[in-house]
């Protein structure tokens, strides 16, 4: 009786801890390059801060930030030391300021950047979304890195953090925007064809 009423104790446990916190969701395509391309601001005067939210990564790597351009010189969070929840204060940011983020994988002596412009491969080494929050990370912005040259394994999930304080806007994909373009043409086209045989008819 003694050894159940352990057992039912122990599951009752390890429940609650597993409940304590519901991590952000992944990234769903792994083996694709995210085709999204996100860029950050400040939402709003004050202080921006990184949440550890995990990796699975055998690489060693830390976080850092760009402000307008300009490296703050603060890097943290550790992905092989930190734990979840564990912050890290970026400082005072203004309203709009530019924010990229960025990843240094001490193993390979690579730095990779939220905006793939700026990355030794030329691709996209995260992926983002919004995050409702949990008991230990509050409600932000979702940020996953890929750690390996050229993709590699395309995971995205081998530096996580959320971070408070930041916008994120998505600009609309290039064949959304060509459809688009597309569609306005032949409605135009086809208001033009009308007024033509309304003035014949006339």
């Amino acid at each position: 009786m003694k050894t159940l009423k352990k057992l039912i104790l122990s599951a009752a446990i390890l429940a609650a801890s597993s409940t304590a916190f519901a991590a952000p969701a992944p990234y769903a395509n792994v083996g694709t390059v995210n085709p999204t391309t996100y860029s950050f601001t400040a939402a709003y005067t004050g202080t921006l801060t990184a949440y550890f939210v995990g990796s699975t990564a055998s690489y060693t790597e830390v976080l850092g930030l760009n402000v307008n351009g300009v490296d703050t010189g603060i890097w943290g969070l550790q992905n092989h030391t930190s734990s979840y929840g564990q912050a890290l204060s970026f400082g005072s940011v203004n309203a709009g300021d530019s924010l990229v983020f960025k990843a240094y994988v001490l193993t390979t002596n690579k730095t990779y950047f939220s905006t793939p412009g700026m990355n030794p491969d030329g691709l996209n080494h995260i992926y983002s979304h919004s995050y409702s929050g949990d008991s230990l990370v509050p409600a932000g912005t979702y940020v996953a890195f890929e750690d390996l040259f050229n993709g590699g394994d395309l995971n995205y999930h081998d530096l996580n953090f959320v971070f408070t304080n930041v916008s994120s806007a998505t600009p609309i994909p290039a064949a959304l925007w060509l459809f688009g373009t597309g569609i306005a043409g032949l409605v135009s086209a086809s208001k033009r064809r009308k007024t033509g045989i309304s003035s014949v008819a006339a």
